[in-house]
């Protein structure tokens, strides 16, 4: 929506005025309930407001024909706003788009009954409305949009050795080390998306056998052709697998394997499929400015990273990639789109020891930014959900402790 005002009252010495709107939606009782206010346009009668959105939910309740009432302001430093004057208006009416219809005199009802010439305050004309559908990730995952999950596991030797209990990838035959707990917390959620249950899943860090070459994305299954493993149980199983096979090395660069998604990534862009990469490590990132430059490139295709620290080191070098406050950027370019998430372990880890509490709740918040970041995407590039393949509920991406 787009408005801009005609001939509003000046209020000050010089005639000049600092007018914003306020919008509110009538309620049941006869209040009024305040649900947008425009920005403020300094020193003019005559403003043009930017576009805005308001959700119609906000704006009517679902009623077309509920009053809206706008009060128009004079703007003033200290906050005692001046009244200029107000008008009314519906969701139906507005949805008129720009005509006759949708100029409205701004009325204040003091000067009215007071001033017997009075006329009006100046007008309030719509210049553009737009009705958007806002659609939610159950629409796309209804609409059949696939989830594929891929892993990535820091095998760098900061780890430590795996047979020793001390080691962050020590194999207990009675309890998950961090590392398969973060997986199976995060994977056993999103497998629920994905129809075939097949997932890609990756090594970095470690010399493989036979020539102790160092490699930054190896396949667990050791299956150079085709990595993917069946279920998270199945990734479990090549993960352990794996610990027996290599040489814990490093460093630790993320690069290579955030690439390699954002490869298959770019092959599927018409919302039919949105990719997650979990990546687990325990430490500092060697290939920052690497990596920094692949997220970057990954933010402007279907995809999220979702980065999990395991162990005690400090993380402050994951903050700057999770674009929450600042943007991450390259090279002068700005990622497109927030698609990191980090959180360390450590903070969700139950004091009693109980690994389901923990789990649950690591699952809980690294899922929570997934299904914003898919929609961003599929906004940013005019998507819209396919029909329902199956009209029955879809469970949705959260974890209820």
């Amino acid at each position: 929506m787009q408005l801009c005002a005609n001939k509003l009252d000046k209020k000050d010495f010089f005639g000049k005025s600092d007018p914003f709107l306020v919008f509110y939606r009538s309620n049941e009782d006869g209040t009024f309930t305040i649900c947008h206010k425009t920005e403020v346009i300094k020193n003019t009668l005559n403003p043009a407001w930017q576009p805005f959105t308001i959700p119609v939910r906000a704006l009517c309740n679902g009623d077309y024909d509920r009053t809206v009432k706008v009060d128009v302001y004079d703007w003033d430093r200290d906050g005692s706003h001046d009244f200029i004057g107000e008008f009314t208006t519906s969701y139906r009416e507005l949805s008129r788009g720009q005509s006759q219809f949708n100029v409205y005199e701004v009325l204040n009802p003091k000067k009215k009954g007071r001033k017997k010439k009075y006329v009006n305050s100046g007008t309030v004309t719509l210049l553009s409305f737009k009705v958007e559908s806002e659609y939610t990730f159950v629409d796309f995952i209804r609409g059949g949009t696939q989830l594929n999950f891929t892993v990535a596991i820091d095998f760098t030797a900061s780890n430590g050795n795996p047979s020793q209990p001390t080691s962050l990838h020590y194999m207990n035959p009675y309890q998950l080390n961090a590392y398969a707990m973060a997986l199976k917390a995060v994977g056993e959620i999103i497998q629920d998306y994905d129809s075939d249950k097949l997932f890609p899943a990756y090594g970095f860090g470690a010399k493989l056998p036979p020539d102790g070459k160092i490699s930054h994305a190896f396949p667990l299954n050791s299956d150079c052709e085709n990595a993917n493993c069946v279920g998270i149980e199945g990734v479990l199983e090549a993960y352990y697998d794996c610990l027996r096979k290599v040489q814990l090395y490093g460093p630790t660069n993320f690069a290579p394997v955030i690439n390699q998604v954002a490869q298959c990534a770019s092959e599927v862009t018409d919302g039919s499929q949105y990719f997650v990469l979990l990546i687990i490590t325990d430490g500092v990132i060697s290939d920052m400015v690497q990596t920094r430059e692949a997220v970057v490139t990954a933010a402007s295709l279907p995809m999220s990273i979702i980065i999990v620290g395991v162990g005690p080191a400090e993380f402050d070098a994951m903050e700057e990639l999770d674009g929450d406050e600042v943007r991450v950027s390259s090279r002068g370019r700005v990622a497109e789109r927030d698609i990191v998430q980090f959180v360390p372990f450590r903070d969700y880890i139950d004091r009693s020891g109980n690994q389901v509490l923990s789990m649950a709740r690591l699952a809980k918040d690294v899922l929570a930014e997934i299904p914003d970041q898919l929609l961003s995407f599929m906004k940013t590039r005019g998507i819209e959900p396919r029909p329902a393949l199956n009209p029955s509920p879809t469970p949705q991406i959260n974890v209820h402790l």
